[in-house]
């Protein structure tokens, strides 16, 4: 595993999905909660839960993945812009994502949200990731 915990998160979600399993627990961070949460706003996830194990010092995410007509509703996760290359778009540069299927998440200054969020508030910002 590597030290960018929300790649890790991507790419469990999106091979549970692709194995046919609906339930993932990766270790927290306040920046995969948020895309998380992001994640179960568009309906791509039906539960995010934080908890601490017994016995443990580290907190962990519990994430459903949500089904739509008993296929998952999450297919591909991508990580964008990595730990060593940033990629930045402004508002005017934001526009729909896989048709409006998709969604692309942004760290901007007014917090973590997605690309339609962005838009209606006029913030561009560094695009974490594309879901569909």
């Amino acid at each position: 595993m590597t030290a960018d915990r929300l790649s890790n998160m991507l790419s469990a979600l999106k091979n549970a999905s692709m194995a046919g399993r609906g339930v993932v627990e990766v270790i927290y961070s306040r920046e995969c909660e948020e895309v998380a949460k992001v994640l179960k706003e568009k309906g791509f996830l039906e539960v995010v839960k934080v908890f601490k194990p017994e016995k443990s010092s580290v907190k962990r995410l519990h994430l459903e993945i949500a089904k739509k007509d008993g296929v998952f509703a999450l297919t591909e996760a991508k990580r964008i812009s990595k730990p060593g290359r940033r990629i930045y778009k402004g508002s005017d540069q934001i526009g729909t994502y896989k048709r409006g299927f998709g969604v692309m998440i942004l760290s901007t200054s007014k917090g973590i949200m997605s690309s339609t969020e962005a838009r209606k508030k006029k913030v561009g910002g560094e695009v974490i990731c594309e879901v569909f």
